[in-house]
């Protein structure tokens, strides 16, 4: 995985891999996540940004707090991600527009 954004209020995690997004817009990127709190993922592989960005959990409860990080320590209540950047993102599009300046920068 290259970048990983943290929802840290709500302390979810989605995951961006290192290839298979090239070519596609950035809701159909596929992509993996984990909701720390009831220590869940996605059934499967990978599924579809906009899939993810539709949970209630998300699209209900901006703003949010999105951290982002590629590198991180320790496991469970120890774990530490070690932040990039930090923003409070007021709803989709912001976070899709920051997911194209993050991507411009690969």
């Amino acid at each position: 995985m290259r970048n990983k954004l943290h929802f840290t209020k709500i302390d979810w995690i989605i995951y961006f891999p290192l290839t298979g997004n090239q070519d596609r817009k950035i809701p159909d990127y596929g992509v993996a996540y984990r909701d720390r709190i009831n220590k869940r993922s996605q059934s499967g592989k990978k599924i579809y940004l906009s899939d993810v960005l539709i949970k209630p959990v998300i699209k209900t409860n901006y703003p949010h707090n999105v951290a982002l990080y590629q590198k991180s320590v320790g496991r469970g209540s120890n774990w530490k991600p070690k932040y990039i950047d930090e923003r409070t993102i007021q709803n989709e599009k912001d976070l899709i527009a920051w997911i194209r300046k993050i991507e411009e920068k690969k």
